[in-house]
């Protein structure tokens, strides 16, 4: 085996060993049970069945192909199915990238790992795994066609028809699009600016690339209307965005925690990029200054945009890194050589570890066992049980966090108040939801409106002790959660 099929072969372990984990979140549980809803009705779900608070209203989400996928995988293969179906769009992911990427084998192994970590806190069981995968597939035809290979291009409208039908993280394939458009616009005015050009000259070099560039935008807009809902969804990225409580207090909409571990590679792969940059002799392109920063804008108003920055910065990254190292990279291959027959048995004894080491990370996160220990640890498990075999009647009020896995776990009994599904229950039933949890002004009428008897709650949540001081009774407690029962007063 060469060193070169060493260096790719060890790396995409590595990523898979990585991208097997415990993939299930507090969102998961919602999925799958829209997911089961729709395998065992045989028709696309169209509105909420799930939600004490939406019930009966129309649900417009794209996620309904991806979301019957997941449940396949958890009712084929349980928690170990939605954990490698995690981990395989995450390695096809990178595959498509490892394409794009320059230099030497171990630079380009390094960029991969460093994007990987970047991208890791994206990774979950979810429908936005998908939007993971497919953005690297935009980007590995939007660089084919920028380097001469624009056959590539022709496949977006197909992808975005695809996409459009699995996450609302379609609207990310036409900023890649509208980026790589604008950056060959720069090119051009930059060409004229400085002179270099006359602007019929500037036109006539750029202008297959524009218009190619234009009629793949039309062609996914047109594309993106073949959903269940029709043109109708291309409005829902600009919904979804326009929810003020997003921003506000889920974590995922708020800028990173730069005090946490989970975004520091975003910062050491912006630094590493830019820095690689300033270093290279190489020629930098537009396209690379809008999508480094553009992107890394997104990751820092939001963390859940840092996935995409890893994907867009790798490119850029491998191929100014290469530059800039060059010098260093000649005087490496000056040194002593391992005999060729020695490398062979070498890279071989060295692949066969990192295979076991690889096997035995991945055989933890696939043993149900720990995905429920996991799930215990996460979420009112125990308090959930309670329910289900003490039935207290009446409507729920649930932690926001914990809406999805009630949906899973006590559906048809007690649709939850609210869940992650925030398109859905918008501000109006987000802020009404944050006054009661808050204990805030209006707390109990937002109950009574709702007819609340039965609540869910951490143990700190403000509404638990309001609610203990009204004489509501504590049916069940421990360490994760509460559950209070309203007495027979008024």
């Amino acid at each position: 085996m060469s060193f070169r099929r060493l260096t790719t072969s060890i790396v995409f372990l590595a990523v898979f060993a990585m991208a097997v984990r415990v993939s299930t979140d507090t969102d998961t549980w919602w999925h799958l049970r829209a997911g089961w809803w729709m395998v065992e009705h045989g028709q696309i779900l169209r509105e909420d069945l799930f939600s004490l608070t939406r019930m009966g209203q129309p649900w417009i989400y794209p996620g309904w192909l991806a979301q019957i996928a997941l449940y396949g995988a958890f009712a084929g293969l349980g928690y170990a199915g939605l954990n490698l179906l995690t981990a395989a769009a995450v390695v096809a992911a990178f595959a498509f990238v490892w394409r794009e990427l320059e230099g030497p084998g171990l630079l380009r192994a390094f960029v991969l790992l460093l994007a990987a970590m970047t991208s890791a806190v994206y990774w979950s069981a979810r429908p936005q795994i998908f939007s993971f995968l497919l953005s690297a597939v935009c980007l590995w035809a939007l660089e084919g066609a920028r380097k001469g290979s624009g056959k590539r291009i022709l496949i977006l409208p197909a992808v975005m028809a695809l996409w459009v039908n699995l996450h609302g993280g379609f609207a990310i394939g036409f900023l890649l699009i509208g980026v790589y458009a604008a950056g060959e616009g720069i090119e051009l005015l930059l060409g004229v600016a400085l002179k270099q050009s006359s602007l019929a000259a500037a036109w006539r070099a750029h202008r297959a690339s524009l218009l190619r560039l234009g009629g793949v935008l039309g062609a996914c807009a047109l594309a993106a209307c073949l959903n269940p809902n029709g043109p109708a969804m291309l409005l829902y990225p600009f919904k979804t965005v326009s929810i003020g409580v997003l921003q506000d207090y889920i974590q995922e909409w708020q800028s990173p925690n730069f005090h946490h571990l989970e975004p520091q590679p975003f910062v050491w792969m912006l630094f590493l990029t830019a820095m690689a940059m300033a270093a290279s002799s190489r020629r930098k392109a537009p396209v690379e200054w809008l999508g480094l920063f553009g992107f890394a804008y997104l990751g820092l108003v939001a963390g859940r945009n840092i996935a995409v920055f890893a994907l867009v910065a790798a490119p850029t990254l491998s191929r100014h890194a290469e530059s800039a190292l060059a010098p260093i990279a000649r005087s490496v291959a000056k040194g002593p050589q391992v005999p060729e027959r020695w490398a062979r048995v070498i890279n071989a004894i060295l692949l066969s570890l990192a295979v076991v080491a690889a096997a035995a990370k991945v055989s933890i996160p696939l043993a149900t066992s720990v995905n429920v220990t996991a799930l215990e640890e996460r979420l009112p498990v125990a308090a959930v049980s309670y329910i289900q075999t003490e039935r207290p009647p009446g409507a729920l009020f649930n932690s926001y966090n914990w809406g999805g896995y009630i949906l899973w776990a006590l559906y048809p009994d007690h649709p939850s108040f609210v869940d992650g599904r925030t398109d859905l229950f918008d501000d109006e039933i987000l802020r009404q939801y944050l006054t009661a949890w808050r204990a805030g002004e209006g707390w109990e009428e937002v109950l009574d409106r709702w007819d609340i008897r039965l609540v869910l709650l951490e143990p700190d949540a403000p509404l638990v002790r309001a609610l203990e001081s009204a004489g509501w009774a504590r049916g069940y407690a421990d360490e994760h959660a509460v559950v209070l029962l309203r007495g027979e007063g008024p």
